[in-house]
């Protein structure tokens, strides 16, 4: 059994936003594999399938970035998994938008979401698929860039960056 957890913040406030690219990730691969994402625990939003031939729960924690290793701490206790068994998904400003990558293991590289899965699982063993979000224009706080809307050139490009994640995400599995 294998977790991919996409990282974001939980409202309809937030859910076109750059932060929230992890949870569009994990809604492709929802759609791409018809895994219905639509359960209730751990205080995130869940489903249940295969992909690739592997077991897996789709994982949108619903505690806002910054808390999101609570939830996800919680799937790894109740299933007995390893932190080696999560690929979070999560955006990255110091890759140029349109850019993806797969990383296994490591730090957080200023990322309070993988911040949180770290410190609660109390290792960085795990995978990640980093979505590159690009950096703020000079003089803009990162906190309101991450929270702020893709621009309309971006989201003319947004449905192919979303697969190639989704496309690395499917690469981790089957390792």
């Amino acid at each position: 059994m294998r977790v991919v957890a996409g990282l974001g913040n939980p409202g309809s406030e937030y859910e076109a936003t750059r932060h929230n690219i992890g949870f569009m990730v994990v809604d492709f691969l929802a759609e791409r594999h018809r895994i219905p994402v639509n359960k209730r625990k751990f205080n995130c939003h869940i489903g249940q399938g295969t992909i690739k031939g592997v077991g897996v729960w789709l994982a949108k924690p619903q505690s806002f970035m910054n808390l999101s290793g609570k939830s996800l701490k919680a799937i790894q206790k109740e299933l007995g998994l390893n932190a080696d068994d999560f690929i979070a998904v999560c955006d990255d400003i110091d890759l140029p938008f349109g850019k993806t990558k797969k990383k296994s293991k490591g730090g957080d590289a200023g990322h309070k979401g993988i911040r949180s899965m770290m410190e609660e699982m109390g290792t960085g063993e795990f995978y990640r698929v980093r979505v590159g979000i690009g950096r703020p224009p000079a003089g803009m706080d990162v906190s309101d860039y991450v929270l702020s809307p893709f621009s309309i050139e971006e989201k003319g490009s947004l449905k192919a960056l979303i697969e190639s994640a989704a496309d690395k995400v499917e690469e981790l599995l089957i390792l």
